[in-house]
């Protein structure tokens, strides 16, 4: 092809998601898998949106509301906020492409913590932006250093709170004092992916700087505490103005029919809610209990998902559990070629996941 492509776009490395179950069963011969490697909700989705998916399937011949009003109202309500000021999109990341496409430009800076959520980095060089990366400092986000990296031409901050892949979290007071401190101008993307999942009333919460100086972008999603990652759907809260702007940009039809009918009746699925978190945060604690038996280093997290310390090569372990049907997730790719990442499953499959556990052990 003799087409001209940027560098920039070319430098990119694609983001790598898992793989399907049924994919790793083809390639390595086996069944009755039990995933615990992508963060995803273990009920399944919720009752409720699924009884709505059923009602909205014959209308498929229609496009959906390309302005989400009803999902946005009912967001505005949940939140307390106006419908104009959230953007709904194909899942959150969605929202991330928007913002990088309607505020960067070739030769800007993208602040992103290091390890976190890769497509931060993509979506600042699919823009011709600098990533200007900052690594973690105990597993956490570092803020002063993010406070010394500003510069000039420092557009956009990134924050994933709590961060993926270390489930560590940010505080309300830390949050403020970076943004008392950051020239106005200086846009910040708090991405609340887990928000739901944490027990700590310290965390930040984007939403109470949703007037403030400087900006702050809140991003959510339906694809974790909801159960809906097939469907792909998520939102930003944000300033009215900076919405119009987004919009402006944003496909038409960006979010179908039956995810939006979805997303409407899971938010009004508070047994299914409550019944995640219970699960969730009842698994983490038999989790780490059990692991602490087998002298195995856990990291704490405020999410669905932790750090364990194998002191082997992931990549190896990976294997391992993998011939005994359990997915977990290497983080090799995430700077920890020792560590594995794993998410809360139901009760039998996370006393699954310590038998292979052991099994792995015991081999290594």
């Amino acid at each position: 092809m003799k087409l001209k492509i940027p560098d920039y776009v070319l430098d990119i490395d694609p983001y790598v998601p898992g793989k399907p179950i049924e994919e790793l069963e083809r390639e390595y011969g086996i069944g009755d898998s039990i995933k615990l490697a992508s963060n995803e909700n273990p009920l399944g989705p919720s009752p409720k949106a699924v009884e709505a998916i059923g009602r909205q399937i014959a209308g498929l011949h229609r496009y959906p509301d390309g302005a989400g009003h009803v999902l946005l109202n009912k967001l505005a309500a949940k939140l307390d906020v106006s419908p104009e000021q959230i953007v709904m999109g194909n899942g959150s990341d969605d929202i991330l492409g928007l913002l990088s496409r309607a505020l960067l430009q070739p030769g800007d800076e993208a602040i992103i913590p290091v390890p976190s959520f890769l497509m931060y980095r993509i979506v600042t060089q699919s823009a011709g932006a600098v990533p200007v990366q900052i690594p973690l400092r105990d597993m956490g986000i570092d803020l002063e250093e993010i406070l010394r990296r500003v510069t000039p031409r420092t557009r956009l901050i990134f924050i994933c709170n709590p961060n993926n892949p270390t489930g560590t979290m940010v505080t309300q007071d830390a949050l403020k004092s970076l943004l008392e401190a950051l020239p106005p101008e200086v846009l910040v993307v708090l991405d609340e992916a887990y928000i739901e999942f944490v027990r700590d009333p310290r965390c930040a919460q984007g939403l109470s700087f949703l007037d403030g100086e400087p900006t702050v972008v809140t991003l959510r999603t339906f694809s974790k505490i909801y159960g809906l990652a097939g469907l792909r759907v998520g939102y930003g809260v944000m300033p009215k103005m900076l919405a119009q702007l987004l919009n402006r940009i944003r496909m038409p039809f960006n979010v179908n029919s039956l995810a939006q009918a979805a997303a409407v009746a899971a938010l009004d699925d508070r047994e299914f809610f409550e019944k995640t978190t219970a699960l969730v945060h009842d698994g983490l604690d038999f989790l780490f209990a059990e692991l602490e038996k087998r002298g195995l280093r856990c990291f704490p997290t405020q999410t669905n998902f932790f750090l364990i310390d194998m002191q082997h090569d992931a990549k190896v372990v990976f294997e391992r559990f993998l011939r005994q049907g359990v997915i977990v997730r290497a983080m090799n790719a995430y700077g920890f070629p020792k560590y594995i990442r794993i998410n809360v499953g139901l009760p039998e499959e996370n006393r699954r996941f310590l038998g292979a556990l052991d099994q792995v052990m015991a081999g290594l």
